[in-house]
């Protein structure tokens, strides 16, 4: 099963944060252009990653007790 609240959430936001950060940010901010780009970079890999673990999301088995 996949998890769309993960996948569309979070995963999918985080991407577009880090890709609009590396883009469209670093360039405007020269004195800190390779640390943003590296931030950007790092949070839109995170984003992915959230986005491949929401498509592997399953609900655990209620357990009878």
């Amino acid at each position: 099963m996949v998890s769309k609240q993960i996948s569309a959430g979070i995963g999918i936001p985080m991407m577009a944060v880090g890709a609009i950060l590396a883009v469209l940010l670093a360039p405007a901010v020269t004195d800190l252009s390779d640390t943003i780009q590296f931030v950007g970079s790092l949070i839109g890999i995170l984003g992915a990653l959230v986005f491949i673990a929401g498509l592997f999301a399953r609900k655990a088995p209620k357990i009878a007790s």
